[in-house]
């Protein structure tokens, strides 16, 4: 989770909202490694998850990422939710749970739909204060 914080890090200096991810091969080694850059890109799908599950494909020469798992400091949306099911990743560790747009147990539950042919596990609140910090530091500055 430290990596995809310090990943999260990065994101503001282009005006992007500090989300962070890694994505981590069976070994525990690190294949990618993104943070969100849709102002930087201009591109709406450039969330730091699916950039970073696009990176570890590239990485291990497939789009089947059996076996690996996606460390990110916010709980991901329906669009990474269904690329995390896509890509049959096995393990989601997030930090922060996202109450408005969270698709990994808080206000959709999309990665553990029974209804798919896919349900990678979840485990949420790894280090939540540190990317919780990130984000109201990014949305409310006068705060800090």
């Amino acid at each position: 989770m430290r990596l995809a914080l310090a990943e999260a890090e990065r994101a503001p200096l282009t005006g992007d909202v500090p989300v962070g991810a890694v994505v981590l091969a069976p070994d525990g080694s690190v294949l990618a490694r993104a943070c969100n850059e849709r102002e930087a890109t201009g591109d709406p799908t450039a969330h730091a998850e699916v950039l970073a599950i696009r990176r570890a494909a590239v990485a291990v020469g497939a789009w089947r990422l059996t076996g690996c798992t996606l460390v990110v400091t916010l709980e991901p949306c329906t669009m990474c939710a269904g690329a995390i099911v896509l890509a049959r990743l096995d393990r989601v560790v997030y930090a922060a749970p996202d109450p408005k747009a969270g698709a990994a147990g808080s206000l959709w539950d999309l990665v553990r739909d029974r209804r798919l042919n896919h349900r990678p596990e979840v485990v949420p609140g790894v280090l939540p204060a540190p990317a919780a910090a990130l984000l109201t530091r990014f949305f409310r500055p006068n705060d800090f």
